[in-house]
């Protein structure tokens, strides 16, 4: 029987040809939502789907969402599970809550052979992306995305998010200096994170201060500092 040594909570048109898959160019979309339930970007290996498969529905009653499950191997085997509120907040306490009730429901499922510890945090401010509903909620935002396979003689993109159109992450990137929206099949994706900006985390702290999650004071401050990296940059 596995055990846990521990739990931390923290806040930490396709077209196919023989070159491969091409990503579609756009000069304007319309955009839908698809529903993704699981993906490999949630949870890759079989273990980890496995794992996903036993802890979602708990955490989903606890009214959290699970956004990526990863069992990390080696000497010392962790569990690392990165939760969120539908809103795409979360509090330490509420970490601490989905720990305490995965780590029970994980004692009698017992998944894991081995000695390991279960880590619950936040997705982090540069968070991957892991389902579809990632990339239209941070719409506007520089991310980078990796492929399987060669999209175009590339599998790496950076650029900002422009939101989705059925099952394609449409992404604006730089093509011969000039600006370019292509649209990548969401399958087709084995990485997806934010880039940390100045932008991004004035966006999230600002998000926290309308939420009474930090105050006045600790925005100002982080404003502050952020406004004179600017002013070194130019």
């Amino acid at each position: 029987m596995g055990s846990n040594s521990g739990v931390s909570a923290s806040t930490t048109e396709t077209h196919r040809n023989s070159n491969g898959p091409r990503a579609r160019f756009f000069v304007s979309v319309n955009r839908t939502k698809l529903r993704v339930d699981m993906s490999d970007l949630i949870a890759r290996a079989a273990m980890d789907r496995r794992i996903t498969e036993i802890i979602t529905p708990t955490v989903e009653d606890m009214g959290y969402e699970v956004v990526r499950v990863r069992l990390m191997t080696g000497k010392e085997s962790i569990l690392q599970i990165m939760v969120q509120k539908p809103d795409g907040t979360i509090e330490v306490d509420d970490c601490g809550q989905i720990s305490t009730a995965i780590s029970a429901l994980l004692d009698v499922e017992d998944p894991i052979s081995d000695v390991y510890t279960l880590e619950v945090s936040s997705p982090g401010i540069d968070r991957p992306l892991t389902r579809l509903k990632d990339f239209d909620q941070w719409e506007g935002f520089e991310a980078k995305i990796e492929t399987e396979e060669l999209i175009d003689g590339r599998r790496r993109f950076k650029g900002n998010l422009a939101g989705t159109e059925g099952d394609e992450v449409l992404i604006e990137i730089e093509e011969n200096g000039k600006p370019l929206t292509i649209g990548l099949k969401f399958d087709w994706l084995t990485d997806a994170k934010l880039v940390l900006t100045d932008e991004l985390i004035r966006d999230v702290l600002k998000g926290r201060k309308d939420a009474g999650q930090i105050d006045e004071t600790q925005f100002d401050e982080v404003e502050t500092v952020l406004d004179g990296s600017d002013e070194e940059k130019t």
